[in-house]
């Protein structure tokens, strides 16, 4: 046990140490700080990218959906997103750079000129970024109070955690988080392919008679259901999360601070073989649903850690525990660097229009320890099962695609009032969702499974391009369209 506490402890100090040096050299300017001087090149916006792949979701809530839900977690086997990346992503840069935005908000202020539709993004993104940031502090005071057998009280390695996130980001900001990322990738690398491999060799004897005892001890576990999580539910929830990938603010974000498009298109090329490794987070997943039976509720996100203290010895436990740590700072960094990034730049501002460069950066800063208080209240108070979440915070971003994919046609079909108006419309409807509970089988019970199984965010996703195209064709009369020069991506 003491071995598994120091080794996470030094990975925690570590990452603070890099986190903080990362700055040096550097006027920290708040393009600096929140973009990295447009200047990152392939590898490190591969790590920053990557970090979006390896987050405590995938470590804990991933091998957690594997343990309780079986064949619906390989909907986390995706690489459509990465399609729309290699298309995408390019033009967001060019456009990004061409008028030095600094927030997904100020695309959206500048592609269709409009203040307030700046400002309803950024509350939008804000709204979504708090849950995927308490996702990040959930999973890591599981992960440490896990790795250390209970012996750390979650609460503090929760507090410690955050603690360390706030300082390198208020001091270096994405900086910080890319060169954290670097240790993250390397060490989550070696841990993720170890645990799927030794795992089911050691308790089956294989991948293949793994799933077969599973297959045995639970008839059609490993298929998707006829009802619940079913096909039209999988096909649905992955073209909710491949449109929404790159729609995160703290993402988007990611993108402006490549060195070219070119960087963009070669990490969208090499992205997906990482994002294969997966597949051995649910190979870890699978291994405990025999091995470590009971879990059920949120009590899932626990099966990966149980199954490893059960069959290692503390030291293996400690890299175990380290590796999942990074899985939440290096996100979780880059979370609260985008919240603040939004608040300063798209709501203070526009309050406060004769606010200048540098005021902006320092209330930036400032937001960071705010943001994260928030998210540290609603991390003690909520009980939500972490694939809830992420899913969740996916429904509200994507919201936010029709408006991009459209800005880069050559005709844009789609007013500031439209995409207003769409946004709105998705919004509430996964607002109403996440608050009152209601599915489409409770609000339909008469509707055939597949439909009734459909996810709700990719209905509230249909709903807004409805609204945003019959409130664009109702506003276009007397409104010059938005149009676009095809231009060379570089």
């Amino acid at each position: 046990m003491v071995f598994s506490i120091g080794i996470i402890i030094f990975f925690l100090i570590l990452s603070l140490v890099l986190g903080i040096m990362a700055r040096r050299g550097k006027d920290m300017n708040l393009e600096q700080w929140s973009v990295g001087g447009r200047g990152f090149g392939t590898l490190f916006i591969f790590l920053l990218m990557a970090g979006e792949i390896y987050t405590t979701n995938a470590f804990l809530g991933t091998s957690g959906w594997m343990y309780g839900k079986g064949g619906a977690a390989f909907y986390n086997i995706t690489m459509l997103n990465f399609i729309i990346a290699y298309w995408l992503t390019p033009k967001i840069w060019r456009y990004g750079k061409k008028h030095q935005l600094l927030s997904q908000s100020d695309f959206f202020t500048k592609a269709y000129n409009s203040k307030g539709l700046g400002i309803l993004v950024a509350v939008v993104g804000l709204i979504a970024l708090i849950p995927y940031l308490v996702i990040q502090l959930k999973g890591l005071g599981i992960i440490v109070s896990e790795a250390s057998y209970g012996a750390i009280d979650p609460k503090l390695t929760i507090w410690l955690g955050t603690i360390a996130m706030i300082v390198y980001v208020m001091i270096s900001g994405i900086h910080g988080s890319a060169w954290t990322a670097v240790i993250k990738d390397f060490l989550i690398l070696g841990v993720v392919l170890f645990l799927g491999i030794y795992l089911p060799i050691h308790y089956y004897g294989g991948i293949q008679p793994m799933w077969e005892a599973i297959e045995a001890a639970k008839p059609g576990f490993l298929s998707l259901p006829e009802k619940g999580f079913s096909a039209s539910w999988y096909i649905s929830t992955i073209m909710l999360t491949s449109l929404g990938f790159y729609m995160w603010p703290h993402t988007f974000v990611a993108v402006y601070a490549a060195k070219s498009g070119n960087a963009l298109r070669k990490n969208a090329i090499m992205l997906p073989i990482y994002a294969l490794f997966i597949l051995f987070v649910l190979f870890s997943g699978a291994a405990a649903i025999l091995q470590t039976p009971g879990l059920t509720g949120g009590n899932v996100d626990l099966a990966l850690f149980k199954i490893s203290t059960q069959t290692f010895n503390p030291v293996i436990v400690g890299f175990i525990g380290a590796a999942g740590l990074l899985t939440a700072i290096v996100p979780g960094s880059l979370i609260l660097m985008s919240a603040a990034t939004l608040f300063a730049k798209n709501i203070y501002k526009v309050v406060k229009p004769d606010a200048t460069d540098k005021q902006i950066g320092m209330i930036a800063r400032y937001m960071v320890p705010v943001f994260a208080l928030i998210a540290l209240y609603n991390t003690f108070s909520g009980g939500a099962a972490i694939t809830l979440l992420f899913l969740m915070g996916y429904g509200l971003v994507t919201q936010f695609a029709p408006a991009i994919v459209c800005h880069f046609m050559k005709k844009n079909p789609l007013t500031k009032q439209g995409v207003f108006a769409g946004i709105t419309a998705g919004v509430i409807i996964v607002g109403w969702q996440a608050v009152t509970g209601a599915t489409m089988s409770s609000l339909f019970p008469s509707f055939p499974p597949a439909i009734q199984d459909i996810n709700i965010g990719f209905i509230a996703l249909g709903v807004n391009v409805i609204v945003s195209l019959v409130v664009s064709i109702v506003t276009q009369k007397g409104v010059t369209v938005i149009t676009n020069p095809v231009e060379k991506v570089s």
